[in-house]
């Protein structure tokens, strides 16, 4: 007995066939289309070639691209589904950002792939498996920020208040909640991707000021029903103004780097940031930036490569810091 599909249905698996199994370099013959259909429905299905065509142009006509490949008359025609909304590359680069990503769990990084994956044909999405290999000790294990995220792009769209407990690991490698657990209230401004993680970006009412939280480290995030105006907040310029997500007073600084460094303050601050040549190989660094141990710490990596001349007060500090390191090691 013939197994028939509805013309529906006859439709809907040949889009399914072609966007999963071809691509530019993969295409199908009507009868590798029939074979396939075949492998899916029985032997005993019932097709023809006049239909497949029919369904092809019908395809084609509501603009879902068929690309047709023939070479020389008499040859058999080629079919297949080329355009796609990204482009190989560009998949690569979304999987590429998500493996790199530490605030993304092992397990949402894979199920993410595996979606991304999709978007691709099955022959492309071979190529999109581990693309780049990252330690996945790197990868956070909080199952909470991807529910967090979601909720906090809520709020921020909607100016909702929010509340959070917030905590930090001790040596022991145990998460302990901040403030003896005690929640914060806060306007939440803006999400930034900064230093591999998603920080939080709000105003914290008990302090009175705009600070900025890790948000693998936000627990029982939960969106108040009460409201905030309207408040013109640059995210760009807190960011750039603060190093390693430290707080701290801005302040202008003014730092001499050797010329070799010129490349890491541009990939730092943009290349609108204000460098002038000291000598044959230094150069100057002027900026405001929020002066803090973060900051310290990120001068201290260039070692005497790198030398503060103002204020004197971040001069101090830095000078005290490599004292402390000297007596370590004498």
């Amino acid at each position: 007995m013939m197994t028939r599909i509805d013309n529906k249905e006859r439709l809907l698996r040949l889009m399914n066939i072609f966007s999963q199994e071809t691509d530019e370099e993969h295409e199908l013959s009507l009868d590798d289309i029939i074979h396939r259909f075949k492998q899916i429905y029985g032997p005993d299905v019932k097709l023809n070639k006049n239909s497949l065509k029919d369904d092809i142009n019908h395809l084609i006509n509501h603009s879902f691209d068929v690309t047709i490949n023939q070479e020389k008359d008499g040859l058999p025609k080629y079919y297949s589904h080329q355009y796609r909304l990204f482009e190989l590359h560009e998949l690569r680069m979304l999987v590429d950002a998500v493996v790199s990503a530490k605030f993304i769990t092992k397990q949402e990084t894979r199920q993410l792939i595996g979606k991304i994956k999709k978007l691709a044909s099955t022959h492309q999405g071979k190529k999109l498996q581990n693309e780049i290999q990252v330690d996945s000790s790197i990868k956070s294990e909080s199952p909470f920020i991807r529910l967090a995220i979601h909720d906090l792009h809520h709020a921020i769209t909607e100016r909702n208040i929010v509340t959070f407990q917030y905590g930090r690991y001790d040596i022991d490698k145990n998460f302990n909640l901040s403030h003896e657990g005690r929640l914060y209230k806060v306007k939440p401004y803006a999400l930034t991707w900064a230093n591999d993680f998603y920080y939080l970006i709000a105003y914290y009412y008990e302090a009175g000021q705009i600070r900025h939280y890790r948000v693998d480290r936000l627990r029982n995030v939960n969106i108040l029903n009460e409201s905030f105006p309207y408040e013109s907040f640059d995210v760009s310029k807190y960011v750039q103004s603060t190093f390693h997500m430290f707080a701290g007073d801005e302040e202008w600084i003014k730092i001499k780097f050797h010329n070799q460094l010129i490349n890491v303050i541009i990939d730092k601050f943009g290349k609108d940031v204000d460098i002038q040549k000291d000598d044959e190989h230094h150069f100057i660094l002027s900026t405001k930036a929020r002066i803090s141990g973060g900051l310290v710490n990120w001068i201290l990596n260039f070692g005497s490569n790198a030398k503060v001349i103002s204020p004197p007060s971040l001069l101090e500090t830095v000078k005290e810091e490599v004292a402390k390191m000297y007596e370590l090691y004498d």
